[in-house]
């Protein structure tokens, strides 16, 4: 009699067999072609598999982009003409004042004395000139009647003439103490909105000291500090677009207008103003401004960013033999960076093929597949 476990292990044995004699055979398997595992045509699977460009020259037009303020077109130092005491200021930088607007005030004495001082003098001129005129009158009655010498006559006429003289001199001494006078008035002469302020009340100033700085209304610029090697190269257009940092929708235009003959020794930049042909609302005295502008086309090879690698502590990018299919590296001057592209100066001429994908892995005369060219 067989044991159990025997019994069993039998029976499993029969129906698997019995299983095994009635499935059907299985396919061989096929043996997958090595140009299908490579993914392109003839490509060796065990090759490293890139993508490539073909570098052309084009014209580039390089853009720069600075960050710089508005500014009005004319600034005027405000002072006093004469020397003096302020006794009172009247505006705050800031306030937007008028051509006739008092900005500030001296103390007024010593111009006050010189003035009645004047206004004496001409009372006494007129005084003495209505007299000489009495006189002159009666000789020249005298004279026709034959009553008096002609010595007389002609001396009369002649303390008419000094005394009419001493009147028109005291008539201008009045109107220089007057206008002397009117200076104790701090007047801009022009509309504009005041940036600055050197002096406050009890404050004694010269004459031509700078009390006030007045941003004159009217025209504005945009102020920029460029690097002196952007000026190398002359730009392609005089014409510069300007938009408020704050908000991009205000923008506007300008021209070139200034460029500063030396550099700025606080940031070594040299300053640029950029006329605005419209000043929009939002751009205010002092607002932050973009302004972009296009340097003149110059052919130069531009690839993809992804081309680009570290060699030897230097840029660089692989290069393809297409006879050999083998890569190899090539230091590269990059002249700037243009978005998603990078413009070489020298180190890749015209047709040659450089990798923009699959770099990672390279090495110096490393065999590749090629699985993709384009153009940049």
């Amino acid at each position: 009699m067989l044991h159990p476990f025997r019994h069993l292990a039998a029976l499993s044995a029969a129906v698997w067999a019995a299983l095994a004699a009635h499935a059907p055979a299985a396919p061989a398997l096929a043996e997958t072609p090595p140009d299908a595992r490579a993914g392109e045509p003839g490509a060796d699977p065990h090759l490293a598999r890139v993508k490539t460009v073909t570098a052309t020259r084009t014209p580039v037009a390089g853009e720069v982009v600075l960050t710089g303020d508005v500014q009005a077109k004319y600034l005027s130092n405000i002072a006093f003409r004469i020397n003096g005491k302020i006794a009172e200021r009247r505006v705050e930088v800031g306030d937007h004042v008028g051509a006739e607007d008092v900005l500030a005030r001296l103390e007024p004495q010593e111009q006050q004395v010189a003035l009645d001082t004047a206004q004496a003098a001409l009372a006494s001129a007129e005084a003495l000139l209505a007299q000489a005129k009495v006189n002159f009158e009666r000789q020249q009655a005298l004279m026709r009647n034959g009553y008096t010498t002609r010595s007389t006559y002609d001396q009369a006429e002649q303390q008419l003439r000094t005394t009419q003289a001493s009147v028109d001199s005291a008539r201008a001494a009045l109107g220089s103490a007057r206008e002397q006078f009117s200076y104790t008035d701090l007047k801009p002469g022009v509309a504009g909105i005041i940036t600055a302020r050197n002096a406050e009340a009890g404050q004694v100033v010269q004459s031509g000291q700078t009390v006030f700085t007045l941003a004159q209304d009217g025209p504005r610029d945009a102020v920029f500090l460029v690097s002196e090697s952007l000026l190398a190269q002359p730009p392609g257009s005089p014409e510069v677009e300007i938009t408020l940092q704050a908000d991009p929708r205000v923008r506007t235009t300008g021209t070139v207008r200034e460029i500063s003959p030396s550099v700025d020794p606080a940031s070594g930049g040299v300053r640029v103003k950029i006329g605005l042909r419209s000043v929009p609302p939002g751009m205010s005295l002092g607002a932050v401004v973009i302004g972009r502008g296009r340097f003149r086309p110059q052919e130069a090879v531009s690839l993809p960013w992804s081309a680009l690698f570290r060699w030897r502590d230097a840029p660089a990018v692989w290069v393809l033999d297409p006879q050999s299919r083998t890569v190899t590296p090539k230091p590269v001057e990059i002249a700037r960076y243009a978005g998603s592209a990078i413009v070489l100066s020298s180190g890749v001429e015209a047709g040659e093929q450089v990798v923009t994908a699959g770099i990672q892995l390279l090495r110096p005369g490393q065999k590749v597949a090629v699985v993709g060219e384009g153009t940049p």
